[in-house]
C-alpha cells in the first residue's frame, strides 16, 4: 500500500494555489494551501507536509524568510521554490539554504511532479 503524499502550497496568489491544487490532486497528491508564509508556519503545529511548494515573492514574509523559519522548526521537510522571477542571486541563496529545486512560473506540470518525486524520495532528503 502506497502512502499519499501531502504537499503544502504557499503562494499569495489564489489562482496559483487553485491551479497547483488541481494539478497535484489529479496526480493523487494531497494538498494544503496557504496564502501566506505565516499561515503555513502556524499550521506546522498540527501537521507536517511531505514537501512544500513555496513562492519566493510574497507580501509579509518572503519565501526566503519562510524557508529559513521552516529550517529551524522542521528541517527535514523538503522545499521547492516557485517564482516568476529568475534571479541568479535568489536561486543561489535558496539552493544554499537547502531548497530541493527552484522552478519558474508558469510551471511545467511534469517538471513539477518530477521535482516533487525527487524531493520526497528518502535518499534525496538532507
Amino acid at each position: 500500500m502506497t502512502r499519499t503524499l501531502t504537499v503544502a502550497v504557499v503562494d499569495d496568489e489564489a489562482s496559483v494555489r487553485k491551479a497547483l491544487n488541481r494539478v497535484l490532486s489529479a496526480s493523487h497528491i494531497s494538498t494544503h494551501t496557504y496564502e501566506s508564509g505565516q499561515q503555513f508556519l502556524d499550521s506546522l503545529a498540527s501537521h507536517k507536509p511531505d514537501c512544500v511548494l513555496l513562492d519566493l515573492h510574497m507580501p509579509g514574509m518572503s519565501g526566503h524568510e519562510v524557508q529559513s523559519a521552516l529550517g529551524r522548526v522542521a528541517a527535514s521537510v523538503p522545499v521547492i521554490i516557485i517564482t516568476a522571477f529568475d534571479d541568479a542571486e535568489a536561486r543561489t541563496k535558496c539552493m544554499t539554504a537547502g531548497a530541493c529545486a527552484y522552478l519558474l512560473k508558469p510551471l511545467d506540470e511534469q517538471v513539477l511532479l518530477n521535482a516533487i518525486a525527487t524531493c520526497t524520495t528518502p535518499s534525496a532528503q538532507p
